[in-house]
């Protein structure tokens, strides 16, 4: 493993710890989408189905676990704890998500590495993962102003995909040589989704300016 990937997987981790943070601490997901927590559940529900069948190392088994249990956790908090699901901004939390499914999986039977269930479901959740933060940044667009801790979430978010990004860019040239298109595709599109948010988080926090998107 190298520092890229080290330091992708922390600033994940950290993205995960500061929500729960804002959801614990604060008893509120104003500013969270749902929908888009929800993806995730799926995402890492569906990629991590190789724990069943391959032991990869310690640390890969843990993180793995760690994400599937935080995403579900998230989505519990959200939908039935009796004080934290009254702050869901459901009437702002518009998108609708469950569009952004069958195309990814149509997608993934079409492209992919092998033509079993584990590599299908694992190329289904980069393809899902690439679009499951639009229900969040629409949230975001609709809402007057972003809390600290909701966009340091999703700005931490964000960069974690840019450093697998130079993690995927430093294994070609150091290692194996060997492309990885999907992956590549997948992480440029989630990458650039972001790059409207980035311009905006980083000019309000030069400016010391509440964080806020245009309509």
């Amino acid at each position: 493993m190298n520092v890229f990937r080290l330091a992708g997987d922390m600033t994940h981790l950290l993205s995960i710890i500061v929500l729960l943070l804002k959801i614990r601490t604060m008893k509120s997901c104003a500013g969270i989408s749902l929908k888009t927590q929800e993806l995730y559940v799926i995402v890492f529900l569906t990629r991590y189905l190789d724990l069943f069948v391959r032991y990869i190392s310690f640390y890969n088994t843990v993180m793995k676990l760690v994400f599937i249990g935080t995403s579900i956790g998230i989505v519990w908090y959200m939908r039935y704890h009796k004080v934290v699901k009254q702050t869901y901004d459901k009437d702002q939390d518009t998108f609708r998500h469950y569009f952004l499914i069958l195309p990814c999986f149509v997608l993934a039977l079409l492209v992919h590495r092998g033509f079993d269930v584990v590599e299908v479901l694992w190329t289904f959740s980069l393809y899902l993962e690439a679009v499951a933060i639009l229900p969040q940044l629409v949230l975001l667009q609709h809402s007057k102003n972003i809390d600290n801790l909701t966009g340091n979430y999703v700005f931490l978010l964000g960069a974690y995909r840019a450093l697998y990004i130079i993690n995927w860019i430093y294994r070609y040239v150091t290692e194996d040589h060997q492309a990885r298109w999907i992956p590549w595709f997948s992480g440029l599109v989630q990458t650039a989704l972001y790059a409207d948010f980035f311009y905006y988080y980083i000019k309000s926090w030069k400016n010391h300016e509440m964080l806020k998107l245009p309509a």
